[in-house]
């Protein structure tokens, strides 16, 4: 899709703002859009000719996303986890990236989460086809920096492990870009 055929089709929920989403890649511009700025519900995301290529849908004012009949957004992370887990082997089978967080690379699927007002919630990031292979891998995978930035998949092994880049950790690309949330 390009960016007008992405508008058209969500559109009860208006552009609220664009962003470069990538730090090394300023060509990948991130479109934010909600009901209002306090409300982010969807982020899509476009690679250097305008095709979308990735959507992160927000855990609290996002639409709901399911698979299988079982809703993505805003889910309790651990019961997910364990979800993608049981997931007969045929669907692709669960893999985990550098910062921890699940998802299926056959299907172009990564969990995020995200702080919401009631606790950690789960936020579905999803790629296309032509971007899926190792999705779930932040450093080499095709999804934008922005969408790996802030909370990190919780681990009961690491809880000092709360957000990337860690407090007080400059990132190396500090002098050159910011996260636009």
């Amino acid at each position: 899709m390009s960016m007008d055929e992405a508008a058209m089709a969500l559109p009860e929920t208006p552009e609220l703002r664009r962003f470069q989403a990538e730090p090394w890649f300023p060509e990948v511009v991130g479109i934010q859009l909600g009901l209002s700025p306090a409300e982010p519900a969807v982020y899509e995301y476009f690679d250097d000719s305008g095709r979308l290529f990735c959507v992160a849908v927000d855990a609290v004012h996002g639409p709901q996303v399911t698979l299988g009949g079982v809703a993505l957004a805003g889910g309790d992370p651990a019961e997910l986890e364990q979800w993608l887990l049981d997931l007969p082997d045929s669907m692709g089978g669960v893999r985990y990236g550098p910062r921890g967080n699940p998802g299926i690379n056959d299907m172009g699927l990564v969990l995020r989460v995200q702080d919401t007002p009631t606790g950690l919630a789960t936020r579905p990031v999803l790629v296309g086809r032509d971007w899926a292979d190792r999705c779930t891998d932040d450093w080499e995978g095709a999804i934008p920096e922005s969408e790996w930035v802030g909370r990190m998949w919780p681990h009961p092994s690491f809880p000092e492990l709360r957000v990337w880049p860690p407090a007080g950790d400059p990132p190396a690309w500090a002098d050159r870009w910011s996260p636009p949330f």
